[in-house]
């Protein structure tokens, strides 16, 4: 399991009037998006009435099952070494029928959004059935919340004022600093808008905008280089984020974070004290528990934490949720890609594991319910249990009071992403921002440190949970199965006793 992006932090408690502000400004220059029924019926030439016929056929005595259609437009500008590198913008349609028997599933998808096409597709997903009479599971419940608005934010700006707002990052940049090398800005946004059909003739509905931008610098001295980056995107289109104000503060904070790994030393190694900083490092939660929650893995028995619901995992003072219906989040949906509404999901109450993460297929088989979190990356793909915004709360210290506890170890407050074997639970990180912690105060930064551990035992060994929750500032991927999708992960400030760190320097 992977996860990619790394962005900085903002705080959770946003203020509601702000946020009603700029939604009314987003909204009065953005246009609506297409609804669904204009992109797969009127445009697509689909006839709903056959197309729910074909679909309650095929999946007639199967225990599960749906078809997804998908549209999808998105785009990239990356501007770098001064210069507009790359535009692009791509189309795609396509959908996916899925028949569901007992463990098995029958998958076809196409690219061609026509009855043909589905005739073919119903053909080939039939023969999972083969042999077998059952009964299809109950249909997801309705919701008509809300979590983003239903725009295209690919034409909420034109071309000359996205090239223009990424000329300023770099000339901004630029004169910053003297010691700037290079700067690469880019813009990336997509809109999706899908469609799941059941066989009862149900039918669920998104349009799911997407956007990021990003800063990269490089500074340099003498023969040394460094690079800092930022980032920041949501379920928004591009407004909230290209103002003078918005991205002036993604440069800044990639120059400040290049300036301080310029002037980095050697990482210490050893086994250590170390506190995490809030949001971002949150990722290390993500990979080293979060993959291991999911219902797939410990229906077939591969987690590191099967076995253990009702039981103690973590240390008192830690809860885990993953909440998929926070407005406007990157992770998060209205609906899953099986047509199930999101919620918030605690999976681990004060230490002891309460849930996991379930698409429907696996909790059908495991005798519970999903938890809206089936996804899939596009309709070439099964839904599988996957996070949407996971984090951990916050709890009683002060984040001056955990350094100040600290005699010597290491403060990491960024990482470029991280890997966890599922099985052994064993994963392993790397800091791109990280100060050695000297008589309990944050001292000179250092570089080339990683985290080494295990996700079964790193949350016992917390000591200390901080007050200051913050979540990421939207850009990270997740990646499982070769299938990447958009998450949000968070955390406060906490301290881990005992945590190994890989160096080149002795502790």
């Amino acid at each position: 399991m992977t996860f990619a992006g790394k962005p900085p932090i903002f705080l959770l408690e946003a203020s509601s009037t702000m946020h009603a502000e700029r939604m009314k400004l987003t909204m009065a220059n953005s246009t609506p998006a297409l609804t669904t029924d204009e992109i797969f019926y009127a445009r697509a030439g689909l006839d709903r009435r056959r197309v729910e016929h074909i679909v309650a056929e095929t999946l007639s005595s199967m225990d599960d099952g749906e078809l997804f259609l998908e549209y999808r437009q998105s785009e990239s500008l990356v501007f770098d070494d001064g210069r507009l590198k790359s535009a692009s913008f791509d189309s795609a349609k396509g959908f996916g029928l899925r028949a569901v028997v007992g463990e098995s599933t029958g998958y076809a998808h196409a690219t061609e959004l026509s009855e043909a096409a589905l005739k073919r597709a119903a053909q080939a997903v039939r023969a999972v059935k083969t042999g077998f009479s059952g009964a299809m599971s109950e249909r997801p419940s309705a919701t008509n919340r809300r979590l983003y608005a239903d725009i295209n934010p690919l034409s909420s700006l034109p071309f000359e004022t996205k090239t223009k707002v990424l000329q300023e990052i770099d000339a901004y940049a630029r004169a910053q600093d003297q010691r700037v090398r290079q700067v690469t800005a880019s813009l990336l946004g997509s809109w999706q808008a899908v469609e799941i059909i059941r066989a009862d003739g149900s039918r669920a509905t998104d349009i799911r905008p997407l956007v990021r931008i990003n800063v990269a610098i490089v500074v340099g001295d003498g023969d040394r280089r460094e690079t800092g980056s930022h980032g920041v995107g949501g379920r928004t289109p591009y407004d909230l984020f290209v103002g003078a104000n918005a991205w002036r503060a993604q440069v800044d904070e990639a120059l400040r974070q290049a300036v301080v790994n310029l002037e980095s030393k050697p990482a210490p190694a050893g086994e250590m004290v170390v506190v995490l900083g809030p949001g971002w490092p949150g990722v290390l939660l993500h990979e080293a528990v979060g993959h291991g929650l999911e219902g797939d893995f410990n229906r077939k028995k591969t987690s590191a934490f099967s076995g253990l619901m009702g039981k103690r995992i973590a240390a008192k003072g830690v809860t885990v949720v993953d909440d998929g219906t926070m407005p406007n989040r990157r992770g998060s949906l209205t609906i899953d890609d099986e047509g199930t509404p999101t919620e918030r999901t605690v999976l681990i109450e004060d230490g002891v594991l309460v849930g996991f993460l379930q698409d429907r297929l696996n909790a059908r088989l495991m005798g519970t319910r999903s938890t809206g979190s089936g996804r899939r990356e596009s309709y070439a793909h099964m839904p599988m249990p996957r996070m949407r915004n996971t984090f951990m709360l916050a709890g009683g210290m002060a984040p001056e009071e955990i350094v100040a506890s600290v005699d010597k170890g290491l403060y990491a407050v960024n990482f470029g992403g991280g890997q966890v074997d599922i099985t052994s639970g064993k994963f392993v990180f790397t800091c791109t921002e990280a100060y050695r912690i000297e008589n309990g105060k944050v001292g000179a930064p250092v570089k080339g440190a990683t985290l080494i551990g295990n996700g079964p035992d790193v949350l016992t060994k917390v000591t200390m949970v901080g007050s200051d929750l913050k979540l990421d500032t939207g850009v990270g991927t997740c990646g499982k199965d070769g299938q990447g999708v958009p998450v949000g992960v968070g955390q406060p400030t906490m301290r881990i006793d005992g945590l190994t760190v890989g160096g080149t320097e002795a502790a």
